[in-house]
């Protein structure tokens, strides 16, 4: 994630501009005493309900007690008092409902939410039954549920008056590699099974975006159950088609009107403010026929979905003679890994079948979003096909991997291609070859994830890389069809009381620092109005979302579930949101 390079001062700045004053946030619970707090209640002086805890709370620091009289007499809560009792009130909640709400994600987890190809997402069974557990679930918090068609489903905290804040997450999943669910002592995992180890919570969704869901549902009951009034509704809305391009949000949008603010519960921490522009470049190339003499590669494979980089990429190789092409490639091998390795670690398997040569490249996966967190085996094997000496075929695939090798190398900067740029507090361009397969007509796609940052629109990036896919084309013979769709760049104005009191909540509770960042990663925030990302992904954290193996930390749940409780008790009582 690159940072937003916004100061809090300018926050305060753009506040006193407007005639307002920034909210003071000096005599309130900081990460030091909430610690101590937490310290107490894991040492075993537990308390059965929130009105212990505050007793609790008091006692240990005397100074609350005015803003525990005032909870407890039902007055309005205003200023710090406020501020105090939604901060105890999200730590009671992560230790109180901690199991609780790590067994819900694992239900959650349990449903295979990903996209089926054969039916619309609000047919998939998964999904519809996703509906139903969070039905069930708002049911029993006492919290109002509503159904729009399985596309969206809405569960809202009701205030007094008649405003409402948006808060979105999704449901839906990517899929998941099978092969590549297995942790480095060789433990298999199944990627629909949440399993805990150590403080890691593995399974598909955990940290995108089930963990927020959980997360979340657990603070509107706890904040109902305390009795604090919100004035503003707070709405929960769980979409079901993030992933692949966000239309039941759409359909949504033209059945109910959308909350004026919005926070998004799908990237990262402190609060994301700017984020780039997602797209898929995709290159088809159409099937030739080879006469099996000399050796052809007759198949690949990398990743499940274009925005995830694999783990693992692997070509298959049939025809001429294979035990030649076995000991070229295994002679070639140890070189290939010295020159490639220093930008990051691989390994290269090479197998023998019945009739074929088998090759598989163990790189390092990563969301699409973040290829420098990853090592992308795609393009490591192509490289290495082309570098071992081998003669191959002339046909789709080869024609795939030399258009990798030629645009894109193992680089991920547009800086082959000659289309690199990069935005001083967005980042740079991001174009990362993950996805080759091959269609039931026999084409082969390979598949590009694309970042736009702001600098280029979308129609002139795409024009741009058009030119050079179709110059790289005809200098090599090669037919190839484009499908190129690119979202554009979202950038907010980082101002706000409700901003402000978000970055608070965050420094507040992690002891960071609060500015506004932006995020490689796109999200639904486009979609809405007036609409930032808070969580989940934590700073200086690799995200695991889109991973093999992607988990959710313990502790980063923990701070999930203290934040949100916060954020709705006070996000909820804001007199002005701007």
């Amino acid at each position: 994630m690159q940072q937003f390079r916004v100061s809090l001062s300018v926050l305060t700045m753009g506040l006193m501009a407007a005639g307002l004053t920034a909210p003071a946030f000096a005599e309130t619970l900081k990460k030091p005493a909430l610690d101590q707090l937490a310290a107490a209640w894991q040492g075993g002086k537990t308390a059965s309900s929130f009105n212990a805890f505050l007793s609790q709370a008091e006692k240990a620091n005397p100074a609350l007690k005015p803003a525990v009289a005032a909870y407890r007499k039902k007055a309005t809560l205003t200023g710090d008092d406020l501020t105090n009792i939604g901060r105890l009130l999200g730590l009671y909640n992560r230790l109180h409902n901690q199991k609780a709400v790590i067994a819900s994600l694992g239900a959650m987890v349990a449903l295979p939410t990903a996209r089926n190809v054969q039916i619309p997402p609000h047919e998939n069974p998964a999904i519809i039954d996703f509906g139903k557990l969070v039905e069930k679930t708002a049911k029993n918090f006492g919290l109002a549920y509503r159904n729009v068609d399985n596309r969206i489903f809405e569960v809202s905290l009701k205030g007094k008056g008649t405003e409402e804040f948006g808060i979105l997450t999704h449901s839906d999943v990517v899929p998941a590699v099978l092969s590549e669910w297995v942790l480095d002592d060789g433990t298999k995992l199944d990627p629909f099974t949440m399993q805990r180890v150590g403080d890691r919570l593995y399974g598909r969704g955990t940290i995108d975006d089930k963990g927020s869901i959980a997360a979340v549902l657990y603070a509107m009951k706890t904040v109902k159950e305390s009795g604090i009034p919100i004035q503003r509704t707070m709405r929960l809305m769980i979409e079901t088609t993030e992933e692949t391009g966000g239309d039941a949000m759409e359909y949504y949008r033209g059945k109910t009107k959308l909350p004026e603010y919005n926070i998004v519960l799908d990237s990262g921490y402190p609060a994301v403010v700017a984020e780039k522009g997602a797209g898929s470049l995709s290159v088809f190339f159409p099937a030739e026929k080879t006469d099996g003499t000399v050796t052809a590669i007759t198949d690949m494979g990398a990743a499940a979905a274009v925005n995830a980089i694999s783990q693992t990429a692997s070509a298959t190789l049939k025809g001429g003679d294979l035990a030649a092409v076995q000991a070229k490639l295994e002679a070639a091998k140890a070189a290939f890994l010295q020159k490639y390795e220093p930008q990051g670690k691989f390994a290269i398997a090479i197998t023998r079948g019945a009739d074929s040569v088998d090759i598989k490249v163990t790189g390092i996966s990563a969301h699409g979003s973040e290829p420098q967190n990853g090592v992308n085996p795609l393009p490591r094997l192509g490289l290495f096909l082309q570098a071992s000496g081998v003669a191959l075929a002339d046909n789709q695939f080869l024609k795939a991997i030399k258009y990798i090798d030629d645009l894109y190398g193992t680089g991920y900067l547009g800086e082959k291609m000659g289309v690199g740029y990069k935005d001083d507090f967005m980042g740079p361009l991001t174009f990362s070859p993950n996805l080759i397969r091959t269609g039931a007509d026999g084409r082969v796609v390979m598949a590009v994830n694309t970042r736009m940052p702001r600098g280029r629109t979308p129609e002139e990036l795409k024009a741009q890389v058009e030119a050079k896919i179709n110059e790289w084309a005809a200098a090599n013979k090669a037919k190839v069809e484009i499908k190129y769709d690119q979202g554009n760049w979202m950038a907010r104005d980082p101002s706000g009381r409700w901003l402000a009191t978000l970055l608070d909540i965050y420094g507040d509770t992690t002891g960071l620092e609060a500015k506004p960042v932006s995020a490689a990663g796109a999200t639904t925030a486009k979609q809405m109005p007036n609409a930032i990302s808070f969580g989940p992904g934590m700073p200086g954290k690799k995200y695991t979302g889109h991973n093999a193996k992607e988990y959710k930390e313990v502790p980063d749940l923990d701070a999930d579930l203290q934040m949100f409780t916060e954020m709705l008790v006070r996000i909820g009582n804001l007199q002005q949101m701007q």
